[in-house]
Formats: structure tokens, sequence, C-alpha cells
């Protein structure tokens, strides 16, 4: 399996590395594995003068998968819009057609404590959101700024779904959820938007092929707070892109820290992107106290989805386990009073922990 390794822009060569290792250690058990690193982000613009160098996508294409850290910061803010950081974030999952982007949020018994919301609530968590990645308002055209006749400047941008792009997420929402507790809620805004309302109509279209899944809908707003009420009533959310980017964001604080939440972007044979849901944090940029477990997870999820090696899957996800059992924490998962340790450290810990579960 060839993997395209993209760092990225603040934190992200820190906690990319950390996965390196982790991928090193398995590769030295047997896991056939090639990695390849090229620039994105700030960093292709530097390199390129493009946020998504050609030789980047095309390194990106031939390989199996792509692992990417994050993108962005305050040096490229000045930048033209195309040719910001984030716009190479957005072409390469357009580039690659993956449209399903599945964001898990986990809580780890030990770090119940460190959820925004009481531990009774979020205890034994388990929750899968899935994001359709590549429609919707951040690709809707037409989009842009113009002048007003009074001379205002005014802002827009297209929301839209097509049949098909909603058709095909929603599958694959069924067939997650067919696979967990086959239970299913649909996000939408029907009661306002006529996206929505075609969003809501396919939906229930496909939910004939799934007679054992359980689905229901709910509006963005109501599914935000409920997830601030009583998360564990949801076990797979399905919804698109704008409105899954915010909903996921809001369920990593569940879990304790945005920095443990991976994420896997697949196209309809497999091929995944690979990244934490955070972004490059260039405040923290250089400091060696990044949290590189979702990096880590991210792994975990590329080995089972793309390379369908779940014997390794699973072997990073217990070391993650073990790791957190034994009280290792970073500041951003670390309660009061408890020792923390840095970005190194705590990859090592993997690693080491890799290693006692050899057979």
């Amino acid at each position: 399996m060839k993997i395209a390794v993209l760092p990225g822009d603040g934190i992200g060569p820190e906690i990319v590395g950390e996965a390196i290792k982790v991928l090193d250690t398995l590769r030295r058990d047997g896991l056939r594995v090639e990695m390849e690193t090229a620039p994105i982000g700030g960093a292709g613009f530097d390199a390129a003068g493009d946020p998504l160098p050609e030789a980047t996508l095309a390194l990106a294409r031939q390989a199996d998968a792509v692992l990417l850290g994050a993108v962005g910061g305050p040096k490229y803010d000045a930048l033209p819009r195309d040719k910001r950081p984030e716009q190479g974030l957005l072409r390469i999952r357009q580039a690659l057609g993956v449209f399903a982007n599945l964001r898990p949020a986990i809580v780890y018994p030990e770090l119940a404590a460190a959820s925004s919301l009481k531990p009774e609530l979020v205890a034994g968590l388990d929750l899968m959101i899935l994001r359709e990645l590549t429609g919707d308002i951040y690709f809707g055209q037409p989009r842009g700024q113009r002048r007003l006749d009074d001379g205002q400047r005014e802002g827009f941008d297209t929301m839209k779904y097509s049949e098909s792009e909603i058709r095909r997420i929603g599958r694959a929402g069924f067939d997650i959820a067919r696979g967990r507790a086959k239970k299913l809620c649909s996000v939408d805004k029907a009661n306002v938007l006529d996206t929505s309302i075609l969003w809501r109509q396919v939906m229930e279209e496909l939910a004939r092929d799934f007679p054992d899944v359980v689905l229901t809908h709910m509006y963005v707003d109501n599914a935000a707070m409920q997830l601030v009420r009583a998360p564990r009533q949801f076990d797979v959310m399905v919804t698109g892109n704008m409105f899954g980017d915010i909903l996921s964001d809001e369920a990593s604080m569940l879990t304790g820290s945005i920095g443990m939440l991976p994420s896997a972007s697949l196209d309809e044979h497999g091929k995944g992107l690979y990244e934490p849901i955070h972004g490059s944090a260039p405040d923290i940029a250089g400091k060696g106290v990044a949290n590189p477990l979702a990096t880590i997870l991210s792994v975990a999820m590329l080995l089972r989805h793309t390379g369908r090696n779940e014997t390794f899957a699973a072997r990073i996800e217990a070391a993650v386990r073990d790791v957190l059992a034994a009280g290792l924490r970073t500041p951003d998962i670390a309660q009061p009073g408890e020792p923390v340790i840095g970005t190194v450290r705590m990859g090592d810990a993997v690693v080491s922990a890799l290693a006692r579960q050899k057979p």
C-alpha cells in the first residue's frame, strides 16, 4: 500500500511525524507499506506558489491513501482566496472524489471527566458522524462578491445538492448504521431549505432498501442542541457538508478534546484521505505540546478502510487505550493537577504500547 504523506502547516508536521513512527513500527511487524511526502496548504504555496501543487496532487492520485496533517496559518491570511491554504484542502477532496467523511466521536472512560459535559451524560458515547464532503455550499456555484446599485458590497454562496450526491452519501450512512446499532439520524433544515427538502425525500426513498435500519430526521439546530442535552441518543448521524462540519466539531468537545478525533474521507472504491479533524493550531506550533492521538487514530482508520487490515487497525486503537489508561496526557486532555507530556513522548508511548502487544 502506498501512502501519500502531506504534513501541511502549523502542528501538522509534528503530529504526522508521530503517526509515521507508528506506521514504521507496524512495518517492522509485517505491514507492507511505502510512504512519500509532499507539501500542501501554506507549505505548498511556499514551495510552488500553489496550496495544492501539481506534483502533490499527482502523488495523491497515484497513492492508495493520503495521510494529511493540517493546513493554514496567519502567515497566509492576506493571500488571494484561491491561494489560501484551505483551498488546497478543498481542492484535493474534490479532485480525489472523497465524498464520505467519517468522523467518530468516542469517549474513552479515562477522559469522561475532560468532556465539556457532565461525565454521566457522555460516558460510553460512541457516535459516528457521516458528513458529505464534496458538495453543498462549500463548492456550489455561483459564488463571490459584487457591488449593489446602492454601493454596498454583497457576498453570496450557493447551497445545492443533486439527487445522486444525496443518494450516495445516504446509502453510505445506511450501510454504516447496518453494521452498528441500526439507527440512522439524518440531519437537515427541511423546514426552510429546498436543498434539505430534497435531502429528506431521497433519504426516505433509500430507507425502503434498508428495512432493518430505523431512519429518523432532525433539524440541524435541534441536532446541535440534542448533542449537548443527550448525546447518547445518537448512533450514526448523516448530514451535508456545512452542517457536518459544525456538528462534528461540537461532538469533539464531548470527547474531551478535538485532539482526539480522527477522520476518514472515502471515495466510492475505498481510497481515502485521512486526517485529524482539528486545524493547524499555529499558536502551539513548534512547542511540542500538540496531541498526536487524533492523527495516530486516523492511521488506524486508514488501515481499516483502505488497507482492509483490521488486525493492525485494532492494535493501534488498543495501544491508544493503553496509553490513556496509564494516565498519560497531553495538555488538551489533562485535568487540573495531572502531569502532562508532549507530542513526542505521547507518540513514543503509543509505539511502546504496540510493542507490548506483539504476539
